[in-house]
């Protein structure tokens, strides 16, 4: 235990964000690929409740069918432009992260979208944002 005191409102951190989703959203993906098993395995270590999209109108189909609860969308930077302008406005997508190997490419544009928390070339740091959130 720490010697730090924290308001009697304030709830205990939780180790997975169980209000919240993630949608991993990129045409490439194949469960059967032993990258695309491990990015999913560090995503579910974190988030329980991970889902797979293989275009931007499956993703948007999936956030119209979820209720309650708010999302994190994982887009690659190949999906990402159109994926973005499509979702941007929805109150449910909390933040959007652009998961991909051209950094520098897709910069600019993710630049112009306040819910986009940065363009990532490694799932580590994707992670570690997600956890914040817990």
């Amino acid at each position: 235990m720490s010697g730090r005191k924290s308001a009697a409102a304030m709830p205990p951190r939780r180790r997975m964000a169980q209000n919240y989703l993630v949608i991993w959203v990129d045409g490439n993906i194949d469960e059967n690929n032993s990258d695309c098993r491990n990015t999913l395995a560090q995503l579910r270590a974190v988030v329980s409740d991970v889902n797979v999209c293989t275009s931007p109108k499956e993703c948007v189909q999936f956030l119209n069918e979820i209720d309650d609860g708010k999302a994190f969308i994982i887009s690659s930077g190949a999906l990402g432009q159109s994926l973005v302008n499509d979702i941007h406005s929805l109150p449910k997508v909390d933040a959007i992260y652009i998961f991909c190997d051209n950094k520098a490419r897709h910069e600019s544009w993710a630049k112009e979208w306040p819910k986009i928390r940065g363009v990532f070339t490694s799932i580590k740091p994707i992670c570690e944002s997600l956890k914040k959130v817990a």
